[in-house]
């Protein structure tokens, strides 16, 4: 049993990074297709949809933070169960934040191209999705500081 804890420990300190970084790249991966399928269709602004398609990338930048904070800790009985409950929850948090903002940048992608001087605006969507990214991230370096100390 206690190799089974300290197995959960290592997997939440991990799980974080892995997560973001599967979430960045669905994310990334859908919203680069799009712009690719939009430079198509448009004569100008290539940069801003290649930009906006490394968006989700940013999930595994709070993933790999979390890691680090998580990593300080001692992994042992009494902090395992802590170290699990929240590199897993905050990485599924990352995961799931980065995909669906590369849909919503997927979406910003479309109807610029048809519209550019909505551009701006059709943004919007994602950063609402990256501020959940954000609390998550916040919250996970507030709990870290609550994992119990080694003894």
């Amino acid at each position: 049993m206690e190799t089974f804890m300290l197995a959960l420990g290592w997997i939440g300190i991990f799980a974080p990074t892995a997560l973001g970084g599967i979430g960045s790249i669905i994310g990334c991966a859908r919203a680069g297709q799009t712009a690719c399928g939009a430079m198509l269709d448009v004569e100008s602004g290539y940069g801003r949809l290649v930009g906006l398609s490394a968006l989700p990338s940013s999930q595994i930048i709070y993933g790999i933070v979390v890691m680090f904070t998580l990593n300080g800790h001692v992994v042992e009985s009494a902090s395992a169960p802590g170290l699990f409950a929240i590199g897993v929850l905050c990485g599924l948090t990352l995961m799931f934040s980065a995909i669906f903002q590369g849909a919503c940048c997927a979406s910003a992608i479309n109807v610029s191209k048809l519209k550019p001087e909505i551009f701006g605006l059709s943004v919007a969507p994602a950063a609402i999705v990256e501020g959940f990214a954000v609390f998550a991230f916040i919250f996970a370096l507030v709990l870290a500081g609550g994992i119990p100390a080694a003894a």
